[in-house]
């Protein structure tokens, strides 16, 4: 009777035109994963999370484009955007799209498609307003900006910001590498974590989508360092990058007024001794800002830290394996309940258990095969 009830109210509201939350059962949830079209995935998968059997089920698969290596959700939820190595246009650049979440299903439907107006996209970030869509273009060393129109679909770039300069490692950083963007909690800047030149520059969003430099650019890492993925607080006070070529974890002092960020202190990812070659990837708060967890391919686990509210500084839990290779992603559920990691070099996504005092996490026992898994979110 109460999932009659629940569909009546969502069919009055769906045909009022009223925003209505997905009609799921709360013990389910919807899951998007990207993934790399190399290890012979079919796209964008669209999966169903059993959160009392802790399992995963295939609802959808989309195939549009070619390698839908990461996702990003409106801040209402009722659309999804994916980057792609290649899209169907014929500029050579990678490619953005923007799909319609079905309020009932949460099956994709695609609007339109842009071109990211650069090569080899790594990371999209949505405006917290809804307003943007920033693409951070890897292979090209650029920063790109596409409007969001009102039903969701993409406009074309507003602005296109190319990065200069290199640093120490002859291999890796050769050129600027942006590889993430990230927006703060008002949207008034962005920041962009550049592997290639060991900074993360800090840019003004201005009106109609421009970017300017913020009044601090930039903040400058330790040489070789590689900054990849990064992550503020939610208390907005302390931001955290994690640093792919020297495995480490760098907190930061956030000015809110000017953006500014100013290095409290840097850490290791790794246990003590540990000299294999490793890479530093991805990096999430638990829901309740406590605690956060970032990830070491090569090592192949998650690092889990706990975080002081008061002065930022973090104080290492332990590690726990990932259950694969390569664990390039990974998302903590809504409820940080469960973390689900993405390991791509195996295309298994393994979901553990998470103690929401401690921090730990155990392994449920559920894998499930993705292959080239690339990017996990919630809706």
């Amino acid at each position: 009777m109460r999932n009659i009830i629940s569909f009546c109210i969502a069919l009055v509201l769906f045909v009022s035109g009223i925003e209505y939350t997905l009609a799921q059962p709360d013990s389910k949830d919807i899951i998007y994963a990207g993934t790399s079209s190399a290890r012979g995935s079919k796209g964008i998968y669209v999966l169903e999370f059993d959160r009392t059997l802790g399992k995963l089920k295939e609802l959808q698969t989309v195939t549009e484009g070619s390698g839908p290596g990461f996702l990003a959700l409106s801040p209402g939820k009722d659309f999804l955007y994916s980057i792609y190595g290649k899209g169907t246009g014929t500029d050579g650049n990678g490619a953005v799209m923007a799909f319609k979440i079905d309020p009932f299903t949460g099956f994709l439907k695609k609007l339109n498609e842009q071109s990211a107006e650069g090569k080899g996209p790594a990371h999209i970030s949505i405006d917290p307003k809804g307003r943007f869509a920033y693409v951070s273009n890897y292979g090209e060393g650029s920063v790109t900006v596409l409007p969001i129109n009102s039903d969701g679909s993409l406009a074309k770039a507003t602005d296109h910001v190319r990065h200069t300069g290199s640093s120490i490692d002859p291999n890796r950083q050769t050129k600027p590498y942006p590889h993430s963007t990230i927006p703060s909690a008002d949207g008034k800047f962005i920041y962009v974590c550049d592997l290639g030149t060991d900074k993360i520059m800090i840019y003004e969003v201005l009106d109609g989508g421009k970017l300017k430099p913020a009044k601090v650019p930039f903040v400058q890492e330790v040489a070789g360092s590689g900054p990849r993925h990064f992550k503020i607080h939610p208390n907005g006070n302390f931001a955290y990058s994690v640093d792919e070529l020297s495995n480490t974890i760098v907190g930061f002092k956030v000015d809110k007024k000017t953006g500014a960020l100013t290095i409290l202190e840097r850490l290791s990812m790794l246990p003590d001794g540990y000299k294999e070659v490793t890479y530093a990837s991805d990096v999430h708060f638990s829901p309740d800002g406590k605690f956060i967890y970032a990830s070491n391919r090569g090592h192949e686990s998650l690092v889990i830290y706990e975080v002081n509210a008061k002065n930022g500084k973090l104080s290492t839990i332990g590690h726990e394996p990932t259950g694969g290779k390569h664990p390039r992603n990974f998302m903590i559920d809504r409820k940080g309940e469960f973390v689900l990691v993405g390991n791509m070099n195996t295309d298994n996504v393994v979901i553990f258990n998470r103690d929401g005092k401690t921090g730990k996490l155990k392994p449920n026992g559920v894998q499930y095969t993705i292959p080239g898994i690339t990017c996990l979110i919630q809706l």
